[in-house]
């Protein structure tokens, strides 16, 4: 259990404080690891820890046993009005946008001593996180996982186009050669990874300016109105007030694939009933 805190908290003080125990302690028990294993785990960087790669290679399978000897632990039968318990969720704005307004007043109602956790990351290091135990479910748009991972579509989306209604003088949509020449803004948390509009874009040819950058889908739509910008997002993310704040929607001008959305976990949590019982909720909350 010390290895698991270190390894999620890559800090030896809040392991402790995760741990309920005092820093000398997980500080020995460290030490105790690095024997055993031959291996010295974690090493300092940047102010933190940074795992070896044998601490990487350790860390889903010591999740996967751990997580079996808490479900041995654990009192048979599952009741969702009495578990006790935390889930690590990881999503953007956007699912956080979507799934919770539904999900939280679920889970009041239902299952109020079940608690969430809510962290952002990228696609790949949520990825990650699941694979290694640090976080329950993930969601978002997952092309490619590993077969230890399981994952679990709950609807399809759809793209739109969202401009300022003076920038297009009384006109409802915008053709190929308009939308082009426009300056774009683009929801990504890095400028180096290619949206799926960019994609959709670069597979007839084209290429457009991206003059905004931001990480936050539900900002995204405000920041459009008073400017020349275009900005093309998922449908769900914009609020069904958007059109009487000066704002257009409309078709995007090309194809672009319409993507599901999902949630992940490792296979390891297959059989746990409290987190099968929060996917199945999940799903019945926000699936099509």
């Amino acid at each position: 259990m010390v290895l698991e805190a270190l390894l999620a908290e890559r800090h030896v003080s809040r392991a402790a404080i995760r741990l309920n125990r005092s820093q000398p302690a997980v500080s020995h028990a460290l030490a105790r690891l690095r024997h055993l294993l031959d291996d010295p785990l974690l090493v300092r960087h940047g102010g933190g820890l940074q795992p070896t790669a044998r601490a990487m290679e350790i860390a889903p399978l010591l999740a996967d046993a751990l997580d079996r000897m808490r479900r041995l632990l654990v009192p048979a039968g599952f009741d969702p009005a009495t578990e006790r318990r935390t889930f690590r969720l990881a999503m953007s704005d956007y699912g956080a946008t979507v799934i919770l307004p539904r999900l939280l007043p679920a889970l009041r109602t239902q299952a109020p001593g079940i608690n969430l956790e809510i962290s952002q990351s990228s696609r790949e290091a949520m990825t990650v996180q699941v694979m290694d135990g640090e976080i329950d479910l993930a969601f978002g748009v997952f092309p490619t996982l590993e077969r230890s991972m399981r994952a679990l579509r709950l609807f399809d989306e759809r793209y739109a186009c969202l401009a300022d209604d003076a920038s297009l003088g009384g006109a409802v949509s915008m053709d190929l050669a308009a939308y082009l020449a426009r300056p774009h803004a683009l929801v990504a948390l890095r400028a180096d990874v290619e949206s799926e509009v960019d994609s959709a874009l670069a597979a007839i040819g084209h290429k457009r300016r991206v003059a905004l950058l931001l990480p936050h889908w539900g900002a995204a739509a405000g920041l459009i109105a008073g400017t020349d910008l275009v900005l093309t997002v998922a449908r769900r993310i914009l609020p069904p007030s958007v059109e009487a704040n000066g704002l257009t929607v409309f078709e995007p001008p090309f194809a672009i694939p319409v993507f599901g959305f999902e949630q992940i976990w490792h296979r390891r949590r297959d059989s746990d009933a409290a987190h099968q019982w929060l996917r199945e909720t999940i799903l019945s909350l926000c699936g099509d």
